[in-house]
């Protein structure tokens, strides 16, 4: 880390289609060794698909999932003596953000589709439904917080 100034912050690229901060971001995370525009075609079909089954704005839907899978709370571990607690921690937005879409990729890559946008499309609605592998991820996370609740004095 530099002693001398903070980082500048970086120009957040906002999508040209459903002018979307959210959706540059689903790009990146899918995309693999740099095929960016393989990427946007999957997430674009997803996104296509989600017009053509939902009679709402496609664009609130995705955003309405997103928000299904944010998580509130996770754990951390912290070092107490000789012992580690997993202590319940309130997560920021923009973490809570980057899990939501990390969660969404992930089980959408563990679908049994053919195609990677019909496995992105049917997480999404999953989750605007609030079911599906992310939405238990976020579940698990939130017992795992729960259950240890009672370290939470250890928080810093």
């Amino acid at each position: 880390m530099s002693r001398k100034k903070k980082a500048p912050k970086k120009i957040q690229v906002i999508d040209p289609i459903y002018k979307s901060l959210i959706i540059p971001k689903l790009v990146n995370s899918i995309m693999y060794d740099g095929k960016k525009t393989i990427a946007e075609k999957i997430v674009y079909d997803a996104i296509d698909k989600i017009k053509s089954k939902v009679k709402e704005e496609p664009i609130n839907v995705f955003n309405e999932a997103i928000n299904n899978i944010k998580p509130t709370v996770e754990v951390r571990s912290r070092r107490v003596g000789g012992a580690t607690y997993q202590v319940p921690v309130e997560v920021k937005s923009k973490r809570s953000q980057a899990l939501a879409l990390r969660w969404l990729i992930d089980a959408s890559r563990k679908r049994k589709d053919k195609k990677m946008s019909d496995k992105i499309f049917n997480e999404i609605y999953d989750a605007y439904q609030n079911k599906g592998s992310a939405i238990k991820k976020k579940e698990d996370t939130h017992k795992m917080a729960e259950s240890n609740k009672a370290f939470a004095h250890f928080r810093w």
